[in-house]
């Protein structure tokens, strides 16, 4: 069972895979193309650096949710303004990245539909 701190990172790493999964289909098989312009030449050069890049960058931000999450619920004083500031901009940057994850996956799978492969 994945505990509760551990849930916003795998989110995290399961959106940010399948970015990289519906990437790599539709750029292998179907002709479409990585918009983001500092992995753009490389999914067109060197597709497992690709993979691997992708993969670490996610895993990396999945980690810094979970480690950041941990550290600061080690404060003592969660009543404190400044506890209660972190906390909510924690979230809402949790909240961010998993809502652009959510688009970014779902545009992909639209071009991959467009596209006829699914």
């Amino acid at each position: 069972m994945i505990k509760p701190k551990r849930f916003s990172g795998v989110i995290l790493v399961l959106m940010g895979s399948m970015d990289c999964l519906t990437t790599v289909i539709g750029t292998l098989y179907f002709g479409t193309v990585e918009l983001n312009p500092l992995l753009a030449d490389m999914v067109n050069t060197n597709l497992p650096l690709f993979v691997a890049v992708k993969l670490a960058i996610t895993v990396c931000v999945g980690l810094l949710f979970v480690q950041a999450e941990k550290t600061l619920m080690k404060v003592k004083d969660r009543t404190a303004k400044s506890f209660i500031f972190t906390h909510k901009f924690l979230q809402l940057s949790y909240g961010g990245i998993v809502l652009f994850l959510v688009i970014v996956v779902t545009n992909n799978i639209l071009v991959l539909v467009l596209a006829g492969t699914i």
